[in-house]
């Protein structure tokens, strides 16, 4: 069985046991979330606004990889390099 949820204006196809990052969430390490999901999958039959939630552990929380951003002018002797790491939550989906 899998569920298609969203968190922060992203989705995500999830069954159980499935750990990932997703935006960081103002939740404190080893709460529970619970978040509606959008669509439930279960092999051939697909149920869109299902009345189930999806219950997940929150792991921890740390920080995406690098992204470099590189800025430059040719010419006026003008260059920018930035770096910049994406706060992420690490949940576990429990049931759904």
């Amino acid at each position: 069985m899998q569920a298609l949820i969203e968190i922060s204006d992203k989705q995500y196809l999830v069954k159980k046991g499935d750990t990932l990052f997703v935006p960081r969430q103002q939740t404190a390490i080893g709460d529970t979330m619970e978040i509606n999901s959008m669509a439930t999958i279960d092999g051939a039959n697909t149920v869109l606004n299902p009345a189930g939630s999806v219950k997940a552990k929150v792991l921890g929380h740390v920080k995406d990889d690098k992204v470099v951003v590189f800025k430059k002018k040719r010419r006026k002797r003008y260059q920018s390099r930035n770096g910049h790491r994406q706060q992420m939550t690490q949940i576990e989906v429990v049931s759904i």
